[in-house]
Parts: structure tokens; sequence; C-alpha cells
């Protein structure tokens, strides 16, 4: 059993609540003896009750575990950050939706106890790398735990692409553009995009075109050792923006050559016991629940 000593602790800058939460947070692994460590970005609006400060970047170094209290958003900040070290994060939700972020921050203390008393599941959610091509040189790169979408920035205009995936020609596109998912994205962006809903568990990417011209453009599922390639049309008006996890904005020109693939670390989320994804789904999209309840 892992035992968790040096703890990190990222918050969601600007929100009351987050900071009520890491309050709760330090006093409570202060009496379990643990050494607490504060990212830098949120240590000044703790006003001075941050008993130790560090960069994300640096936590994965020196944590046995970092606690991220906020939304989904801040996890993804977060898993950014820390897949390389492989440290195991767990979410306080203080966000809406909290798919990755799953315990309650009226039940911090009890949650996060149970994680330190061994009580945890654990699994490793895959991201996707990110490259942009320009004349056979790399001119952008960037990971994401959610997805990869290309789109037209400020501009509705339609953008026009041809699609490889592990160097075999897909098809030739003209939408608003395209999301690729991990099955992590699955629930996010690319739900809304009229992709599937995909199990955490599988290893597959999920490429969902947005507002196609033609309709027998649909979601397609892949293998996740699959290689995707975006070839930017010559014709394009608009240039095509692409973020990843709706952070980063790189600007490709026509011409350039986008792949995607994905990244051999992995997150390491940790859960508490009894984490159910069906339940979580129940509650976060308003499913039905069974016959009688």
């Amino acid at each position: 059993m892992p035992s968790f000593k040096a703890i990190g602790l990222i918050g969601r800058l600007g929100s009351t609540n987050t900071l009520v939460t890491l309050k709760r947070l330090i006093r409570f692994l202060q009496t379990r003896g643990c050494r607490v460590i504060v990212e830098d970005h949120i240590a000044e609006s703790l006003l001075g009750q941050a008993p130790e400060v560090m960069s994300s970047e640096a936590m994965g170094q020196s944590c046995d575990l970092v606690i991220v209290v906020g939304g989904d958003g801040s996890l993804l900040g977060a898993a950014r950050v820390l897949c390389s070290s492989g440290t195991p994060v767990l979410g306080v939700n203080r966000g809406r939706l909290g798919f990755l972020t799953d315990i309650a921050p009226d039940e911090v203390e009890e949650g996060v106890g149970r994680v330190l008393d061994g009580e945890f599941e654990h699994e490793a959610r895959f991201l996707l790398d990110m490259r942009v091509q320009r004349n056979g040189e790399c001119i952008a790169r960037g990971n994401c735990l959610n997805d990869v979408v290309l789109h037209p920035g400020k501009a509705i205009q339609m953008l026009e692409f041809e699609l490889f995936i592990n160097e075999q020609f897909v098809y030739t596109l003209r939408a608003d553009g395209l999301i690729i998912a991990t099955p992590t994205g699955s629930t996010a962006y690319a739900l809304s995009g009229g992709g599937p809903i995909l199990h955490p568990g599988l290893d597959a990417i999920e490429l969902v075109p947005l507002s196609p011209h033609t309709l027998s453009s649909r979601p397609i599922v892949v293998d996740a050792d699959s290689r995707i390639t975006l070839h930017v049309g010559e014709t394009n008006e608009a240039f095509p923006h692409l973020s990843c996890d709706g952070q980063s904005q790189v600007v490709a020109q026509p011409g350039d050559i986008i792949e995607v693939k994905r990244l051999p670390e992995r997150l390491n989320l940790i859960h508490p016991v009894g984490h159910d994804f069906y339940a979580i789904c129940r509650n976060k999209l308003g499913w039905s629940s069974r016959l009688g309840e």
C-alpha cells in the first residue's frame, strides 16, 4: 500500500469556495502528519496559510499525491503537467459537472481520509500529443487529457482538410472542424458534438466532425495506438485554429500537417473506493435510475 506523506494542493484561482476547501484540507492534512505543499499560483490567496509553496511542475518530483480542488478544468491542467512524473492525482469537486473531481466538498475530510488510509482505487488515463508540422519542421506542440479540437477560430467559415489514419487516407472533410477525443474527453465537447460516450478503460480515440458539409460524415472510433494526421487544405480562406483541452491555441496555415497520437505517459488518477463510472453518468447526465427507484 502506497504511503502518502508529501501532499500537494492545486486549486482554481478566483474561487472563494475553493479557498475555503483548501484551508480545510491544509488543517486536516496537518492533523494527519502530512507534509503539505501548496501550488505557487494560489499561495498568495491563502494569506500566509500555505505551509510550503512549490510550482505544479516541481510537485511531480516532490509529492506522493496531488489533490486538485476545483472543476474538471483544473484537473485537466494538473494532468498535463503531472502525467510525466506519474504522481497520483485526486480530485475534490468545486466546479460544475465533476466527472474527474469526484469527492464532494462537504465530504472532503472523510473522502481524503479514506484515501490516506489506503481505501482507494486508481486508474490510468491516457493523454494525446498534438504537433503541427510546417515545411517539415515542428512549429507547435501540445498535450491534452480531453481533446484536440480543430476549429475556425472567431470566423464562422468552413474548413477543408484531409484525414489519414496510420498513413491510410480516410476522407476529405469540409466542416466547421474536428474533435479528436480520448475516452476521458468523450463526455466533454465530443459529447456535445454528437460523439459516443467511451468507457474510460477503453484504449480508443474518437473523431467527431463539427457540422460537416455532408451528413454521411459521422463520428468514428479508432484504436488508441493509431497515428492521426490532418492535412490542411490549400484552399482554406480561414486559418484553422487548434486547441488542446480548450487551452493552448495554435493557428495553422494551408499546407500544414497536424499529427495526433497517444502520449506514452499516463495520468495516475485516484478515486475513493466504490467509484462507479455509470453512476457518475446517471448523476451528471440525468440518465434514468432503475425501475422502482
